[in-house]
């Protein structure tokens, strides 16, 4: 079946699902992999100050960080 075949017959409330390889789709959001950071105390206390000044939790604003430097570094 090519693409306008299932189009017309997904549009027309068919159902298509037989015809979906359901084996290769991948999670929109997969799940989290977990990483261990140890941070001296005076760190810490820094991050958590920023955390709050800026209304997130601590995990977010280390992610947030990290984020936007791997996206400056990916440009």
């Amino acid at each position: 079946m090519n693409a306008e075949e299932f189009d017309r017959r997904f549009d027309a409330g068919e159902d298509v699902t037989d015809k979906l390889d359901l084996d290769a789709v991948q999670p929109l959001f997969p799940k989290p992999q977990r990483v261990n950071v140890d941070f001296p105390p005076w760190m810490v206390e820094s991050l958590d100050k920023e955390a709050k000044r800026l209304g997130v939790t601590r995990q977010s604003l280390i992610k947030m960080w990290i984020a936007e430097r791997l996206d400056r570094i990916a440009s």
